[in-house]
């Protein structure tokens, strides 16, 4: 079985870190894809980062829970999750039921580029394996993948998240922001925001769906 322990000390982390090559560099013209809900109890914004936290579904939320594991609310731990395809941000949004609901909560899809250059630390590379850990990092429990979002963020604050291997879409690549740094690198405006119910978006979806064997709801 894959080893996902509790992250080791800090010094650790560091000191298996090779900039160079476990530093992803995502250009500006890169396109990151986000599906966010617009309404219901906590509606969102395209380009609003999320300060509560740790959720039951957030997999590298980075903020420190209560005590008892409540959730808390930290202005200075914003979390943010990104796909670099639609397909990836359906396999993830929707990966509990595997049924995209177009209407409720008023989801949207929004696709931005970042204003700079992202720098992410690489868990779909070594550095898991030389630090403890595997690629269970990406899919393992949530309460553990946690715990190592916050000693990732304790150690290297200077990095804007994570690069990690989606596990419901074939391993492709998903991004994980914080704020800070990151709140900084989002655009004025998106190049697309849709309601996910936009006509011009059910072929996609469609055909989305059919390779995931998710169903659609019209």
């Amino acid at each position: 079985m894959a080893r996902l322990p509790l992250p080791p000390a800090r010094a650790v982390l560091i000191n298996e870190l090779h900039r160079t090559a476990d530093v992803i560099a995502v250009h500006p013209a890169t396109r990151l894809v986000r599906i966010f809900t617009a309404h219901g109890n906590h509606p969102q914004q395209w380009n609003s980062f999320r300060y509560t936290g740790p959720l039951p579904h957030g997999r590298f939320d980075q903020q420190q829970p209560a005590r008892g594991g409540q959730a808390v609310t930290d202005a200075g731990n914003g979390v943010l999750y990104f796909g670099l395809s639609v397909r990836t941000s359906v396999a993830e949004v929707f990966q509990t039921t595997s049924t995209v609901d177009r209407k409720t909560r008023g989801p949207r899809l929004v696709i931005v580029r970042p204003t700079r250059t992202l720098r992410l630390l690489d868990l779909g590379g070594l550095w898991p394996t030389r630090v403890g850990a595997s690629q269970e990092i990406s899919s393992g429990p949530k309460k553990i993948t946690q715990a190592w979002a916050r000693a990732i963020r304790g150690a290297f604050g200077d990095l804007d998240g994570l690069w990690y291997r989606s596990s419901m879409d074939s391993g492709d690549p998903a991004l994980c922001l914080w704020d800070p740094p990151a709140g900084e690198a989002l655009p004025i405006a998106p190049d697309v925001l849709l309601p996910l119910d936009h006509p011009g978006l059910d072929v996609p979806l469609g055909r989305v769906c059919q390779e995931l064997n998710y169903t659609m709801l019209n």
